[in-house]
């Protein structure tokens, strides 16, 4: 994601109370999409987007002259939220991510398991009690994986 989106972005996130969970750019063109994940210790509902929504897309028609083409998604991270930064996967040590890698890890690109240690660089997933460490920087994406109770 840009830093220039992100600079822009953040401080209205937090000056309206909320965290700045994720920014992703998605699609090109006329159907390019601009989502924000925003975070909330309360949760998130619909009226939380709206206000952030609203903020954000006036600063951004103002920093882009309005020429900008993309959709702005503005909307709480999930339960199965996605995790990019070391403070993403540091908050939910001990609960179980799946990881897509953009070049194989000991022969795979595809985790799935506990999140027992993290770096600043990397992330160790506990597979089935075999601990993978695996480097944030060449992850192509990485999401909580919730279990749910039967």
């Amino acid at each position: 994601m840009s830093p220039r989106f992100h600079s822009l972005i953040e401080p209205i996130v937090t000056d309206l109370g909320y965290e700045l969970w994720h920014i992703e750019s998605v699609g090109q063109g006329k159907n390019a999409v601009l989502r924000v994940y925003i975070d909330s210790p309360d949760g998130i509902d619909i009226e939380d987007c709206e206000a952030v929504s609203r903020e954000v897309s006036a600063s951004l028609d103002v920093a882009d002259d309005g020429s900008a083409a993309y959709s702005l998604e503005v909307s709480s991270p999930g339960m199965d939220r996605p995790l990019v930064s070391a403070a993403h996967f540091e908050r939910f040590t001990g609960e179980r991510a799946r990881v897509n890698m953009f070049a194989p890890v000991d022969g795979k690109r595809k985790f799935k398991g506990q999140i027992s240690a993290v770096t600043t660089d990397t992330v160790d997933l506990d597979c089935d009690g075999a601990i993978v460490r695996l480097p944030i920087g060449d992850m192509a994406k990485a999401r909580l994986d919730p279990v749910f109770e039967q």
